[in-house]
């Protein structure tokens, strides 16, 4: 199973580890609770580098890019960033991704560790007609990232330039000071926790030098508080919230392709769908969390009861201090402030039907 370059630093920290994606990654260094609650009030530093970099060049990038993924890209600012998706021929959503603009002939796109090869696979099957060429750089780039409230204050001594004009959903090309020495990293305020927070790009080499660099700004998280960090913003997980079973309009991205002239893959099977499920949120007062798989029912004024949808997500939220969950629900029954019953274990619990996201920053 493959490890990333920082596995010894990890181990040296007391990580427990988990197969993830096919990687070996840490899952907690002590304490889930403390981890998330660093990202959320201060600064937590998180290893990346399982996650897949494919690198689009040529004069046809942006067209091929357009044709590729469900959004147009082409017309997207040197700088910017985008979250998108990439579908099969029925529209079923392969990844859910994000894509950076290096120039007008330069891209990186940035896919799920698990789904790299197949994304990867996909894109090699959709050149033809288009002047570009890509390269999988996912087992030689590495990706660390810097998230909280104090991230910007943390990097800003670190970096040659100041991140602080770089809005969210932009990055640039800087140097970072590590072990005497200047760094080149590519520095995107993205990031997967709900909070301001950015994510350096790297190459496996200089990994690190990278994470020596800004780990004392904070404290090293793993995959636990990660998953809660985003569940708490909602923030869809593939192989959970997202699937090939579903598309993009169950995912409440049809805004994405909703006017786009260009051609793509999917395009046929997408247009005019109405949605057979939708992604919601569901909070309780009860102690007890609703887990992947849970039913949902949703009674009747006869007394009577039908199921209306399954748990994707959930568990307690430590900032908000009662449970929550994402699931596929019956668009019919979707409405924010729908009472139902999740059956968790074969006992009822009551849970409501609730806006998302779940938290927001003070400072969005």
């Amino acid at each position: 199973m493959p490890q990333t370059p920082l596995q010894a630093k990890h181990e040296a920290l007391g990580a427990s580890f988990t197969d993830f994606g096919g990687w070996t990654m840490p899952l907690k260094y002590g304490s889930e609770l403390e981890e998330h609650r660093a990202v959320r009030n201060a600064v937590g530093i998180f290893d990346l580098s399982h996650m897949g970099e494919i690198d689009v060049t040529g004069p046809d990038a942006g067209a091929y890019l357009d044709y590729v993924l469900i959004s147009n890209l082409s017309n997207l600012k040197v700088g910017k960033a985008k979250y998108s998706m990439i579908v099969d021929d029925n529209g079923g959503i392969l990844d859910d991704l994000i894509t950076y603009k290096f120039s007008d002939d330069h891209f990186m796109v940035v896919p799920n560790a698990a789904n790299t090869a197949t994304v990867w696979a996909a894109f090699q099957a959709r050149t033809e007609g288009f002047d570009v060429e890509i390269r999988n750089d996912s087992e030689a780039v590495a990706l660390i990232a810097v998230q909280g409230p104090g991230s910007l204050e943390a990097l800003t001594p670190l970096l040659a330039d100041d991140p602080a004009p770089l809005a969210y959903y932009s990055g640039a090309w800087t140097t970072l000071k590590a072990d005497g020495s200047d760094v080149e990293v590519f520095v995107a305020r993205t990031g997967y926790t709900g909070e301001d927070g950015f994510e350096l790009f790297c190459v496996n080499e200089d990994a690190e030098k990278v994470w020596d660099a800004v780990i004392d700004a904070g404290i090293p998280c793993g995959l636990a508080s990660r998953d809660s960090l985003r569940l708490e913003a909602s923030m869809p997980l593939y192989g959970h919230e997202l699937t090939a079973e579903i598309t993009p309009v169950e995912a409440g991205m049809g805004r994405a392709f909703a006017k786009k002239e260009a051609d793509f893959v999917g395009k046929q099977a997408l247009t005019g769908r109405e949605p057979s499920v939708v992604i919601a949120g569901l909070t309780s007062e009860e102690r007890r969390a609703a887990r992947e798989g849970a039913e949902i029912f949703l009674a009747d004024d006869n007394g009577s009861e039908q199921r209306i949808g399954t748990v994707t997500s959930g568990q307690p939220s430590p900032t908000l201090g009662h449970p929550v969950a994402l699931a596929h629900i019956d668009p019919l029954h979707a409405e924010p402030g729908t009472k139902v019953e999740v059956d968790i274990r074969g006992k009822r619990y009551a849970y409501t039907i609730t806006e998302t996201p779940f938290y927001s920053r003070k400072d969005k």
